[in-house]
């Protein structure tokens, strides 16, 4: 089976890996964190990017982008996520904020907002869950209510990444409420140095930064800060969750370490031997899956069930391997190290693992898309 993207994408390919051997440190193997010395790998990384013109590949020129297609991005994202993605923060305001703002926003949305992420400078959180709505997410209950020419903010979100870094906070917010709870949302772009949010964060075995509390009291914005129409905001994330859920290729980390795990002396084991292949095989599903999800974006034929489809593979993957990685490497994958290459972070990889399932829509969730969609087409061909 030929997963070749051409001659384009080898010589991308190559370019990046060059350029990631250049700027990253040994041992590297995350940018959540706030230490000094990791924040300055991520912005000068986003600085090299954006002066090569590769941090906006595939974003239409006059957004600062190169006018790459999907392929190209597709290949940018993999090399990426394979290298503990050392753009940070900013694959979100790459990834779905910026598409998201050239569809909806307003030409002064866009004037103000998409040169910090074209140019790596702006750092943005997503706004969503709540304590009560996660997996129900049309449930939120922040609310927004109207004060003169303002907007008066109330309420709290959960498990938001990067929230003690970001200057700007996505957010949906209840702006009326109606019998059918998708309607009354909407979507807000809010300083994250407004007077009235702090930032709480939670301690977790996936470590710092990657989830935060955030507490809006009386925060206070005004018209400029509504993305697309007042109430109409589950359009804008149906919009984002289809770009978040093609947008982060785990399985490109995950073939890394199925690699590098190719000639460990585990494997000697028949039982090993066999589930790695199984793995193997379960990879390149994962990558078809996601090439083809890529493929109907670009024809604008994407649908929910096909994201859904392409993220379940790559999601229940990348646990797969990271729990074929601990067992394979036994008690000398617990401690971590850093000449060791990704087998060198096999309990990190295995903690991180365990929020797949669960981050952008649980695997429920995933499950339940396909499911209608399978019974819709079902009903309308029968």
């Amino acid at each position: 089976m030929d997963l070749d993207l051409g001659a384009a994408a080898r010589a991308l390919r190559t370019r990046l890996r060059a350029l990631l051997a250049e700027e990253l440190p040994d041992g590297w193997s995350t940018s959540f964190s706030l230490a000094p010395d990791v924040q300055a790998v991520v912005a000068r990384v986003c600085r090299r990017l954006a002066d090569e013109n590769l941090l906006t590949l595939s974003w239409p020129t006059e957004y600062g982008g190169a006018g790459a297609d999907l392929w190209q991005q597709t290949v940018l994202r993999e090399e990426m996520w394979a290298h503990f993605e050392p753009r940070g923060p900013q694959y979100m305001g790459l990834n779905w904020v910026g598409p998201v703002l050239m569809e909806v926003g307003t030409s002064e949305q866009r004037a103000r907002h998409l040169p910090g992420i074209s140019g790596g400078t702006a750092v943005w959180c997503q706004g969503f869950s709540e304590p009560e709505s996660g997996t129900d997410l049309a449930s939120l209950q922040l609310a927004a209510r109207r004060d003169g020419a303002e907007w008066v903010l109330n309420g709290q979100k959960i498990w938001t990444s990067y929230a003690g870094l970001a200057q700007w906070c996505f957010l949906a917010a209840r702006t009326s409420r109606s019998e059918k709870k998708h309607e009354g949302i909407t979507i807000f772009l809010v300083p994250m140095d407004s007077p009235g949010i702090n930032v709480v964060p939670i301690d977790s075995m996936m470590g710092e930064q990657h989830l935060n509390e955030v507490f809006f009291d009386d925060v206070r914005v005004g018209d400029d800060a509504v993305l697309g129409d007042v109430g109409r905001g589950w359009d804008v994330i149906r919009l984002v969750l289809k770009h978040e859920r093609i947008g982060i290729p785990r399985y490109a980390r995950d073939d890394r370490v199925l690699s590098e795990l190719a000639g460990h002396e585990g494997l000697d084991e028949p039982a090993a031997a066999g589930e790695y292949a199984r793995t193997l095989v379960h990879a390149r599903v994962a990558r078809l899956l996601s090439y083809r999800a890529v493929a109907l974006n670009e024809a604008g034929e994407l649908t929910d069930q096909e994201a859904s489809l392409a993220r379940l593979a790559s999601i229940q993957l990348d646990q797969e391997v990271a729990e074929l990685a601990a067992d394979v490497c036994g008690a000398d994958g617990l401690a971590p190290d850093p000449g060791g290459g990704l087998l060198g972070h096999v309990e990190d990889v295995l903690r991180y693992s365990r929020s797949a399932t669960i981050a952008s829509g649980t695997i429920e969730v995933q499950r339940l898309v396909i499911a209608r969609a399978a019974l819709e087409g079902a009903a309308r061909a029968s």
